[in-house]
């Protein structure tokens, strides 16, 4: 198995990060694949294979933490790659959204989100 799960959609609240300028802010940490619920069923091909995949845009994948859960947003392709070549981590930013782990019953509604 290379992902924990496949979904189709975001599960998250929108978090109004869309250019890699705005995630460029979170500093990459390492993530394993099999943490990892993906956001999209379908992959373009010509994506996963592009040797300029990268080049407009960010190097890393961006991930959501949400309930305590990790979403892969962007990089499916840069995450297949990685599985390819037999490793189980990747860097990737993560974003932090919603309560954090171990937060209070009361912090229930507060978001935790990393500064642009």
């Amino acid at each position: 198995m290379i992902f924990k799960a496949v979904g189709d959609s975001r599960p998250y609240p929108d978090h109004g990060l869309v250019s890699p300028s705005d995630w460029s802010g979170i500093a990459p940490r390492q993530v394993r694949l099999d943490q990892l619920t993906t956001t999209k069923t379908t992959l373009d091909l010509a994506t996963l294979l592009d040797v300029d995949s990268t080049f407009y845009g960010d190097l890393f994948p961006h991930v959501v933490r949400w309930h305590g859960q990790l979403y892969l947003e962007d990089g499916l392709h840069r995450a297949l790659r990685t599985a390819l070549h037999h490793r189980t981590v990747l860097h990737a930013r993560v974003l932090e959204l919603g309560p954090a782990p171990g937060a209070r019953a009361g912090d229930a509604g507060r978001q935790v989100r990393t500064p642009r």
